[in-house]
């Protein structure tokens, strides 16, 4: 089995890398390195089963030979990021999308398209089960990314019903781990650095604002069981374990051992931004017999250890 990823060079991408070189695939990477990073598959490059492509999979893709799956992850993620990079976040979910399912339709290979909870915008229901269609505004800042998401999953589902290609979507909800970018402004990072700087973590607002956060070794598992499956519905794959970010930020204290505590701000919300998010996973659990297996703890452990070696 041959596959290529896009984004491969990403904090999941790069993960992907690894577990389906694991598995036995032969594996090309593409990425353009806007929000990617060479240090994510470095240990990957100069091995016969992997191959790197620097390329933007908004121009036309080309890869010569066979190609058995299209795992479609390009994309900058972080609001910071997105906010940063509007149009390309844009044109990877609309141009980039139609791209990679041209791949997969000339190869005759699946299509898997990376989604997220972020298609659910400011969730009206709680928790967000997928066929829930959303509270997003197309031209808030977070516009950029949700619509982007939410056509290219239009996308993904008008080539499956128009020319019957085998087609996967993963709506993903929070997600850390190692290789995350540190100044990707997200919460993970931000406390981590934080805290192992030996800072006292920022909490904006009181910190009731929740959120549920996965270990990505939980979410690969699931990404791998819904590409062998036949299953083309969305499936949403993420922790159901809610906690406040007060409360998380608390937790990255222990675990770091850090002493300076927590500091209040001023709220600073972007427009948009939800101030809960939990996954209903009924169907990854039915359909897919996937549930989390990393405790927060040990997943916030291990992330720590390989952010140890980033700063130091």
């Amino acid at each position: 089995m041959r596959i290529l990823i896009t984004g491969g060079a990403g904090f999941l991408g790069s993960h992907l890398c690894d577990r389906f070189i694991k598995d036995g695939y032969q594996v090309v990477a593409m990425d353009n390195l806007i929000t990617g990073d060479m240090k994510n598959i470095q240990h990957l490059v100069g091995r016969t089963d992997f191959e790197f492509i620097y390329h933007d999979v908004s121009n036309h893709i080309h890869v010569p030979g066979n190609i058995d799956a299209v795992l479609h992850f390009a994309s900058p993620a972080s609001p910071p990021l997105y906010l940063k990079y509007p149009i390309q976040t844009l044109k990877v979910g609309a141009l980039g999308t139609h791209n990679a399912l041209g791949v997969a339709r000339a190869k005759n290979a699946k299509f898997f398209l990376a989604s997220t909870s972020e298609v659910y915008g400011d969730p009206q229901v709680h928790p967000q089960m997928e066929s829930y269609s959303g509270n997003v505004d197309p031209v808030g800042p977070r516009g950029v990314y949700d619509e982007a998401k939410r056509y290219a999953e239009a996308l993904t589902m008008a080539y499956h019903n128009e020319h019957q290609l085998q087609t996967r979507i993963v709506r993903i909800f929070n997600t850390y781990g190692p290789r995350m970018a540190l100044d990707d402004g997200r919460v993970v990072p931000n406390f981590i650095k934080q805290a192992l700087e030996g800072n006292p973590l920022t909490v904006y607002g009181d910190g009731s604002q929740t959120r549920c956060f996965q270990y990505v070794d939980d979410l690969i598992e699931g990404i791998v069981r819904l590409l062998n499956s036949d299953f083309v519905q969305p499936v949403n794959i993420g922790t159901k374990r809610e906690i406040s970010i007060l409360e998380f930020a608390e937790t990255v204290n222990k675990v770091t051992g850090n002493p300076a505590g927590i500091v209040m701000k001023e709220e600073l919300r972007i427009k948009g931004d939800p101030s809960t998010r939990q996954p209903d996973t009924t169907r990854a659990k039915e359909v897919l017999d996937w549930e989390p297996i990393v405790e927060l703890e040990d997943g916030l452990a291990r992330t720590v250890e390989h952010f140890r070696g980033v700063i130091n």
